[in-house]
């Protein structure tokens, strides 16, 4: 059954109508390490040698590792870390104020005092740890442009 089930694969990895099932069936990657990757970035480090600076800028990935050359111009976070921050301020700073109204019930400027520069210092403090853990996952998943066979396939 598993013999008939790879010439299957095998058959269907050669056919022309599944040009990237090639690359993927008929070689193998090295396993990463998506945990050691992300805490990497989660510290602006690059994700494959955690050396290397993962930033040039608060939120510009840096084109390449400056220790082991690893090429991160082509990560794709894209919106994913503001959602992510989003989700985690929002449920820290809702929590906390529904706990202070139903405890002490204080004035709307005590909210205001509070809550707003909490909310703008998680959200600034989280943001560039969250970018930089997204990239050390998509390198560590070989996505988007992080795989290298992936580049000589397509030239």
């Amino acid at each position: 059954m598993r013999g008939m089930l790879r010439d299957e694969v095998a058959t269907a990895a050669s056919s022309p109508h599944f040009p990237a099932m090639q690359t993927d069936v008929m070689t193998q990657r090295p396993q990463r390490d998506v945990l050691r990757a992300m805490r990497h970035g989660f510290f602006g480090r690059c994700p494959s040698c955690g050396r290397g600076h993962l930033f040039r800028a608060f939120l510009k990935v840096a084109d390449k590792c400056d220790v082991c050359g690893e090429e991160m111009r082509h990560h794709q976070a894209d919106d994913a870390p503001a959602y992510f921050v989003i989700l985690i301020v929002g449920h820290i700073v809702v929590a906390l104020a529904l706990e202070l109204e139903i405890q002490f019930s204080p004035p709307y400027w005590v909210h205001i005092a509070l809550w707003i520069p909490l909310t703008l210092g998680l959200a600034l403090g989280l943001l560039q740890p969250i970018k930089g853990s997204i990239v050390g996952l998509q390198w560590a998943q070989y996505m988007h442009g992080f795989d290298p066979r992936a580049a000589s396939v397509s030239d």
